[in-house]
């Protein structure tokens, strides 16, 4: 697919860093001249696979997490967030609703929301090694909706 846009963000696994990521593909994604609902929703799948990074990859020390935001044909968003942290050892398991490594005060619903949410979601993952959540949600242009 051919990218007419992109842009590319490290930063810190620290907490503070989510709602900047999530302004971050905000501003990136008007271009696409989304309507509010898909933008809310688009920030809330980059919130969820951001706080995973920052809750999961790193829970005890600060870590890298890339956002990487792309333009693709037809008014596709391509969202990826990538980390180099503990990596997920069961991928299929971990994406099941309520399923969580995190403690009781983690829901287990930051995969399925991210589905919801989004048209794609493909989740990759190594133990030790980290993991890359890549997301894809087409933005209709107003006058064809």
């Amino acid at each position: 697919m051919n990218v007419s846009n992109y842009i590319t963000v490290t930063f810190p696994s620290c907490s503070a860093n989510e709602g900047f990521a999530r302004m971050a593909v905000a501003a990136f994604a008007a271009q696409l001249d989304p309507t509010l609902e898909e933008l809310g929703d688009i920030k809330t799948a980059v919130s969820e696979a951001v706080t995973n990074a920052i809750v999961h990859a790193y829970p005890d020390t600060l870590g890298k997490i890339v956002l990487k935001a792309r333009i693709l044909e037809g008014g596709v968003l391509e969202l990826t967030v990538r980390d180099w942290g503990r990596g997920i050892a069961d991928v299929e398991k971990a994406m099941e609703p309520l399923f969580t490594t995190g403690g009781e005060e983690r829901s287990g619903m930051g995969f399925t929301i991210m589905e919801g949410f989004m048209d794609t979601l493909r989740v990759t993952s190594k133990e030790g090694q980290g993991t890359k959540v890549v997301m894809r949600r087409r933005i209709v242009r107003r006058g064809k909706r």
